[in-house]
């Protein structure tokens, strides 16, 4: 078994390895075969296939620079749908205890207690103060 983990540590050395991209094409690939398990599709079939073999030749790469910057690419696509889930997660979550308004002036998102009646808040990002019925 020791030798086994050398002999892939050994392998291993100077491949590019995982990254957020590589976690995104694996979940890609496990939604299209839940998909493909419901639908019976030879064409959803060779695209998870697909996106599975990317997956793992950008794993093997030894093209650091390539890879990175595919990896950077992803990322300027994939951060704002992560946030945007995050906040629907909170805002899902906090549902009893906080009212989410946006700032008149800014657009910024502001966290309030669910208190209820007329209130005047402040901005935290540009400090402008308004009203707002919870």
């Amino acid at each position: 078994m020791n030798n086994f983990k050398q002999k892939l540590i050994r392998f291993m050395i100077g491949r590019y390895g995982m990254d957020e991209m590589y976690f995104g094409l694996v979940a890609v690939w496990f939604l299209l075969t839940v998909v493909n398990s419901f639908v019976q599709s030879t064409l959803l079939s060779l695209l998870g296939t697909a996106v599975l073999f990317y997956g793992l030749w950008r794993f093997l790469s030894r093209n650091h620079a390539k890879r990175r910057a595919e990896n950077e690419q992803f990322l300027k696509l994939w951060r704002p749908v992560k946030n945007w889930l995050t906040f629907q997660r909170d805002r899902f979550r906090d549902r009893k205890t906080a009212r989410y308004r946006k700032c008149k002036h800014c657009k910024a998102i502001i966290k309030l207690p669910n208190q209820k009646g007329k209130h005047t808040v402040r901005c935290p990002k540009c400090g402008e103060r308004f009203d707002v019925r919870i």
